[in-house]
C-alpha cells in the first residue's frame, strides 16, 4: 500500500529474518528475559527505520506478551510507553499492540496490577487521534473500577472527560452507549444538569432504527428520570409515550400495560394548555386504553367538561394509585420524595379542571356559590381562579364589594360591530327569503283563481 492509503509502503520485508530468530529469542526469554528483550528492541529498530509494519507489530506484541507471560508487569509497563515514544514509531503497530496490552487486563494478578497497567495505557494513548476509540473503551474500564469501589465522583469525572461524540473512528452504537454511560453516572451523582447536556448528544433520529431498540430504552428511561427532577411531567409523558412507541415493549403485556399506566399518571399531572389537551385526547383515543380500566376512567373525567369531586376521586382511586412508584400520600408511601407532591399535584390538577368547567357553563357566580362547586375555602378558591387568569386559561373578573365572579369577557367597539353587522346581513337575508316566498305564494293563488274560473 502507498503512503496515500495510511500506510508506508515497507524499504524492506524482515519477515524471513523473524521467522528464523524470534524462536531462539522466545526460548532464551525462559531463561534471561532482559537479554531477550535487548534482541528484540534491536530488531524492532531495524524493522521500524525500514517501515515494516507488519514485522514491527509482531515484534511490538511478542515484547509486551514475553513481559506478561513472566508476570513483569512493571517491565511491561515500561517497554509500552517506551516502544510508543520511540522515534518514527509506525501508528498501526502502537495501535495494535494496545489492543493487545487491553487483552491482557483480565490476566492481571491483582487489583494494583490492573489499575498501572490501564495508568500505562492512558498515558500512551493520551492526545493520540490514531488510538482515540482504546483511549476511550480503557477510561471507560478505569470508571467502571472507580464506581465498583464507591467512588462515584472519580468515575463521573474520569468517563466524562471523554468527548465521544467526536470520534470518527468510533461506531455510533458505541458512541451512543458511552453518552449513556455518562449520562446515567451523571444521575447517580446528582449532577442533572451535566446530565441534561451530555444527553443532548444523543440523536434521537438514530434510536428511531429496530436494532438499537434497547439502547432506545435506556435513552428514554434517564430522561424520564431527568423530567421527573424537574417536575416536568409533559416531558415525561412525552417519554413514556416513545417507550410504548417501540416494538419490545408493545409485545410485552405486561410491559406495556405499566407505561400505558404511566402516560396517564403524567399526561394529568402536566399543566393544562394545548399540547397538554391534545395529547390528552390522543391517549384516550388509543385502543388498547381499554386494558387498563381504572385509568382509562380517570382520563375519561378529564376529558369531560364536567364537575369532579377531589373526595370522590381520592376515596375511589387512592388505593391503587399511591400503591405504585408515582403518588404517595405521606412520607411512609414511596421511595420517591417527589411522590407526595406529584399527589398535592393531582389534586390542583382537579380544582383547575373545575374551575374551567365552571367558566364554560357561568358568566356570573357568587364567591359562595363558587367555593361550593369546588369544595375550597374563598381563599384558595380565588387563589386557584387568580392563577388560571395569570396563564390566560380563563378569563375572570372578581367584584370584591358584590364577591361576585364574572366570567364573561368584555368586547371592543370593532367586536360589536362585527356582530351587528352579521346579524344585520342575517335579518336581511330572512326578509328577502320571506319576500320571495309570499311572492310564490301569491303567484300560485293566482293561478289557482284562474284555473276555476275556466273551469266554469
Amino acid at each position: 500500500m502507498s503512503a496515500s492509503d495510511g500506510v508506508i509502503k515497507p524499504e524492506k520485508d524482515w519477515t524471513e529474518t523473524l521467522d528464523q530468530q524470534l524462536p531462539e529469542i522466545e526460548q532464551l526469554a525462559t531463561s534471561n528475559l532482559p537479554a531477550a528483550l535487548e534482541k528484540l528492541l534491536a530488531l524492532e529498530k531495524q524493522t521500524r527505520q525500514s517501515s515494516d509494519l507488519k514485522s514491527t507489530s509482531r515484534l511490538l506484541v511478542l515484547i509486551v506478551t514475553l513481559c506478561k507471560d513472566a508476570g513483569e508487569w512493571k517491565l511491561m509497563n515500561e517497554n509500552v510507553q517506551l516502544l510508543a515514544k520511540k522515534h518514527s514509531q509506525l501508528k498501526q503497530a502502537v495501535t495494535k499492540m494496545v489492543q493487545v496490552v487491553m487483552g491482557f487486563l483480565d490476566d492481571t494478578p491483582d487489583m494494583d496490577t490492573k489499575l498501572s497497567v490501564i495508568e500505562a495505557l492512558r498515558n500512551v494513548t493520551e492526545g493520540k487521534i490514531f488510538v482515540e476509540v482504546e483511549r476511550a473503551r480503557i477510561t471507560r474500564i478505569l470508571s467502571s473500577i472507580k464506581k465498583s469501589q464507591g467512588d462515584l465522583a472519580a468515575a463521573t469525572e474520569i468517563l466524562c472527560e471523554l468527548q465521544v461524540e467526536t470520534f470518527g473512528s468510533m461506531d455510533r452504537r458505541e458512541k451512543t452507549e458511552f453518552i449513556l454511560e455518562q449520562v446515567g453516572l451523571c444521575i447517580e451523582n446528582n449532577d442533572w444538569t451535566q446530565a441534561a447536556i451530555l444527553s443532548r448528544k444523543i440523536s434521537t433520529k438514530f434510536l428511531k432504527d429496530p436494532s438499537v431498540s434497547d439502547l432506545k430504552l435506556r435513552y428514554y428511561e434517564q430522561q424520564i428520570n431527568l423530567a421527573k427532577n424537574d417536575d416536568k411531567y409533559l416531558d415525561a409523558c412525552k417519554h413514556y409515550w416513545e417507550v410504548y412507541d417501540t416494538e419490545q415493549v408493545k409485545d410485552d403485556p405486561a410491559k406495556w400495560q405499566a407505561v400505558l399506566k404511566r402516560l396517564v399518571y403524567y399526561v394529568l399531572l402536566a399543566p393544562y394548555d394545548n399540547e397538554q389537551s391534545d395529547l390528552l385526547h390522543r391517549i384516550a383515543s388509543l385502543p388498547r386504553i381499554s386494558s387498563v380500566p381504572l385509568q382509562n376512567d380517570l382520563l375519561t373525567l378529564f376529558t369531560k367538561a364536567e364537575l369532579m369531586r377531589w373526595k370522590w376521586i381520592e376515596e375511589t382511586y387512592s388505593p391503587e394509585l399511591i400503591d405504585g412508584d408515582i403518588f404517595a400520600t405521606d412520607a411512609s408511601g414511596s421511595k420517591d420524595p417527589k411522590a407526595i407532591t406529584r399527589w398535592e399535584d393531582l389534586r390542583k390538577r382537579v380544582i383547575e379542571h373545575n374551575v374551567r368547567v365552571i367558566a364554560k357553563y357561568y358568566t356570573r357566580i357568587s364567591m359562595d356559590q363558587l367555593k361550593n362547586l369546588l369544595d375550597l375555602g374563598e381563599d384558595e378558591s380565588e387563589s386557584y381562579l387568580s392563577k388560571l387568569v395569570t396563564q390566560k386559561t380563563v378569563y375572570a373578573r372578581i367584584d370584591r364589594p358584590a364577591r361576585i365572579v364574572s366570567f364573561k369577557e368584555p368586547r371592543d367597539s370593532n367586536d360589536i360591530l362585527n356582530e351587528w353587522s352579521g346579524n344585520m346581513k342575517g335579518l336581511l337575508g330572512l326578509l328577502e327569503r320571506i319576500d320571495h316566498l309570499i311572492t310564490r305564494e301569491e303567484m300560485m293563488a293566482g293561478i289557482q283563481q284562474k284555473t276555476k274560473k275556466k273551469g266554469r
